[in-house]
């Protein structure tokens, strides 16, 4: 199957809530918060404009927002919603829930930095402080990204052998408030990569079943080391989904994505959108005969950990760059993951790990230039316990 596939020039929010479109969502609930509001703005115009047959559910809260949810979609609904930042925090108590119950709600988070001091700008701290809420999680680099994933993690989150909820991560204003150039799907297309939702176990008052129950202590374990396995191997099929869009779009995406690494001795490592800033990096770096490349982690969760280990294992030194601190750690939330995935290695490089844009602080290339220069020094003088926030004012 190919696609047939037009291209507009559409702001990244507004692609997302096609994309939503397009997967024919049957309920949504959510409350508005910057930088995400766009995304379920359009989405209530759609259907009160017939163009979504879809219940679009007003809450008052984020905490509700999730709730209703839960509710349709163990009803038997696909469904959808989005959030950012202080609204992903207020869910938190719910969204532990979700993924216990197994419902394969999809969400958007517009990634946004968390209280305080008050910002609305991008960083990653808002999904790090969720990174154990037992979803799929998935990084997004641009525009065209945030579509594509957006049709695929429905498929993804419920598919029999997964029935796991799932988050697509975009960066808030830098991807959210951006109009792209993108290829954008017919409806035909999509029906065809995405069958009608017939949920596995869902609420029916003619066949009653159980969710959400209390467990003693004799089966709680085992009930979270289910979750485990199942998020764990959830893995495959994602493999697989994203295998079948490459071959309907020719956009090919993988667990951990690699960019320039070809024999290169010093890696940059991050997510989100600043790594396309630090391609320009690279390429500049490059073409004055620096071994230097870049690393890219799209899945956050269930960590790739036999891929990150392939993309790194001829490097030296291995730079993680997180957008989120872990305050009173010795690590930053990436470097952590991937210091523990590097660990069991009898060969692995040095990794050292800087905090950059936080609270959404511009981070041009040559930021990168003079973090692979102190990397590279560090690294020299063996590495320290010491983590670095890059930026900080002397």
């Amino acid at each position: 199957m190919s696609a047939k596939a037009h291209r507009v020039g559409m702001e990244v929010s507004i692609a997302v809530s096609h994309a939503v479109q397009l997967a024919r969502a049957e309920a949504i609930a959510a409350y508005p918060i910057t930088p995400q509001t766009h995304i379920v703005e359009h989405l209530s115009s759609m259907v009160a404009n017939g163009d979504l047959e879809a219940e679009f559910v007003n809450v008052e809260s984020e905490h509700s927002a999730m709730s209703a949810c839960i509710g349709m979609c163990a009803a038997g609904a696909r469904t959808f919603t989005a959030t950012s930042s202080q609204g992903l925090a207020l869910m938190n108590e719910i969204l532990f829930i979700t993924s216990a119950m197994r419902l394969p709600i999809v969400m958007a988070v517009a990634n946004r930095a968390l209280s305080g001091p008050l910002s609305i700008w991008n960083d990653h701290g808002d999904i790090m402080a969720a990174r154990d809420i037992g979803w799929i999680q998935v990084f997004v680099e641009n525009g065209q990204e945030a579509f594509d994933h957006t049709v695929m993690a429905f498929k993804i989150a419920e598919d029999h052998r997964v029935i796991l909820p799932t988050i697509i991560n975009m960066d808030g204003f830098i991807l959210t408030h951006v109009v792209e150039a993108l290829e954008m799907l017919d409806q035909e297309t999509v029906d065809k990569f995405l069958p009608d939702y017939h949920p596995r176990f869902y609420l029916d008052p003619k066949n009653p079943v159980t969710m959400g129950a209390f467990a003693m202590p004799e089966l709680y374990t085992e009930v979270k080391m289910a979750h485990q396995v199942a998020l764990t191997e959830s893995y495959n099929q994602i493999l697989k989904v994203w295998e079948e869009w490459g071959k309907i779009t020719g956009r090919n995406y993988r667990p951990v994505e690699h960019y320039r690494t070809e024999g290169a001795k010093t890696l940059l490592l991050m997510m989100g959108s600043l790594a396309q800033v630090a391609e320009v990096a690279v390429d500049e770096m490059r073409e004055n005969g620096e071994s230097v490349g870049l690393v890219k982690p799209r899945l956050w969760r269930p960590f790739p950990f036999n891929d990150l280990r392939e993309a790194v294992a001829d490097a030296e030194l291995v730079i993680v760059c997180d957008r989120a601190l872990s305050l009173g750690g010795a690590a930053g939330p990436v470097l952590a993951e991937v210091r523990s995935a590097l660990y069991p290695l009898a060969k692995k490089p040095a990794v050292i790990g800087y905090t950059v844009g936080l609270g959404g602080r511009d981070v041009q290339p040559e930021a990168f230039k003079e973090i692979v220069r102190l990397a590279q020094a560090e690294a020299a003088t063996g590495p320290s316990e010491e983590y670095f926030l890059f930026g900080v004012r002397s």
